[in-house]
């Protein structure tokens, strides 16, 4: 059922949810309330990626952008049942009311359970501080959404609070995973280690200052395709390689020491995806922490060398 409000208000947007209810039923296990804030270029593509993540995390999603009408109004569109487990509540705000969104969005948020913000393209510079992000316990910001997702990633590092994240991150799951298990397998005492990726590829940059933070090396970040993303990562130790070469953003070349090259699975990942991922963790994650930190550090030294970027 879609019911849609113009010029309204949290009040009638709550009768809205409860008739919504009361035609296909009260909702059950929702686990949480999404509040994803979106400019109108991103609006579709995140309503979609909202949609598909309720399939797997039944919630309410509030899902905010700003309209381009003079007048200083709210209009509304509540979605329940129509193919999703949870509630898709979209506000549009128009005029002054863009400057106080929180007062609407407060009464709507499920009571007792957490309360999840994400910005898919721009967002705040300080995301723990936002009038919005100030009633989340966990905020996902997406630095490669952003126009410059090299500077996006070092407002997000210098800015962190914890309950943070960021899509970039996301990202990297299986490239961590992967060189998690091969130093398992095929232990070596790591002194240095190159990281290459395309040349404004944020989760390039995380993906070496993690390295560096966690294995206390040197590491290398070589910018390479521009159309491709990470390219590969290379851990060395004396003459003794582990390398993971991928230039089709789908499979990857494995290799360690004594071990013939061979194919691996390291496919490029939808925001859809990356977003119900995210989503499973509700509590603050301290390796993305020190992560960022290190991004910091890594950018620090390279203004000192004269550079502009961490490189």
């Amino acid at each position: 059922m879609i019911v849609t409000l113009t010029g309204t208000n949290a009040a009638e947007v709550q009768q809205a949810i409860a008739k919504a209810r009361h035609h296909v039923g009260a909702a059950s296990g929702l686990v949480f309330t999404l509040v994803v804030v979106a400019e109108l270029s991103d609006y579709e593509r995140a309503k979609e990626a909202c949609a598909e993540a309720g399939r797997e995390h039944p919630s309410r999603i509030l899902l905010l952008t700003n309209g381009r009408a003079r007048a200083d109004r709210l209009d509304a569109e509540v979605q329940a049942g129509e193919g999703s487990p949870g509630e898709i509540i979209a506000l549009k705000f128009h005029g002054v009311l863009q400057k106080h969104r929180e007062s609407v969005v407060l009464p709507l948020l499920l009571p007792d359970l957490p309360v999840i913000v994400w910005w898919p393209g721009r967002s705040p510079r300080t995301p723990g501080l936002d009038p919005i992000g100030r009633l989340a316990t966990r905020r996902i910001t997406d630095a490669m959404g952003d126009p410059d997702p090299l500077a996006a990633l070092e407002v997000r590092a210098r800015n962190y609070c914890p309950g943070d994240t960021d899509l970039t991150w996301t990202r990297l799951t299986r490239w961590r995973g992967l060189m998690a298990a091969a130093l398992d397998a095929y232990p070596m005492d790591v002194t240095r280690a190159t990281v290459s990726a395309a040349p404004a590829n944020a989760a390039g940059t995380l993906l070496a200052a993690w390295l560096s933070q966690r294995l206390d090396v040197p590491v290398t970040l070589e910018r390479t395709d521009p159309a491709v993303g990470i390219t590969g990562v290379v851990l060395g130790s004396g003459e003794d390689e582990i390398r993971i070469t991928r230039t089709d953003g789908n499979l990857a070349s494995f290799s360690a020491p004594g071990l013939s090259s061979r194919l691996v699975a390291l496919p490029r990942r939808d925001v859809n995806t990356l977003l119900a991922e995210e989503l499973r963790r509700l509590e603050d994650d301290p390796i993305y922490a020190e992560a960022m930190a290190s991004v910091v550090r890594r950018i620090d030294r390279a203004v000192a060398r004269g550079q502009v970027r961490a490189e």
